[in-house]
């Protein structure tokens, strides 16, 4: 059984070991916040079409409507995709603050543990921002697309 000195030293260093993941938390919280107000534009515009839909437009207005609306699906998709990864892995780095803290406490050594659930919350990151990524360039197309159909007409 460890004394308490050694109990509390152990603690202080998950502490200091901690630092870096709630670093890495923060970080996933800021790009949540940037995916979540994106989606919330896609969400916003697409019920925007919607109603537009409804009043009195012309066939080659509601098969713009209809396009626009498909490429607006999508990217919610990827944007959600990327919202469900982001949130998986904050949470496998939250496991991994709390196992560090119950190693220090309770003096077991499940380092592995934390290897394996850091890796996969990066991993999860990674997933996340790619399709964050593939959203951005969807987006970005679409404008781009627009943009080249005014100018055609």
């Amino acid at each position: 059984m460890p004394s308490t000195f050694e109990n509390i030293n152990n603690i202080s260093q998950a502490i200091a070991l901690a630092l870096g993941p709630v670093f890495l938390l923060t970080g996933i919280a800021g790009m949540l916040n940037v995916m979540s107000g994106r989606l919330s534009r896609i969400i916003d515009r697409g019920r925007y079409l919607t109603e537009k839909r409804t009043d009195h437009s012309s066939t080659r207005q509601e098969d713009d409507i209809q396009n626009e609306l498909k490429i607006l699906e999508r990217r919610r998709h990827f944007t959600s995709r990327a919202i469900t990864s982001c949130t998986v892995s904050a949470l496998l780095v939250c496991l991994v603050i709390v196992t560090l803290f119950l190693e220090a406490m309770f003096n077991v050594h499940v380092s592995w543990i934390i290897g394996y659930l850091f890796i996969l919350a990066i991993l999860a990151l990674v997933i996340g921002l790619a399709f964050f990524l593939r959203e951005v360039h969807q987006s970005s197309q679409t404008v781009r697309l627009s943009h080249t159909r005014e100018k055609n007409n």
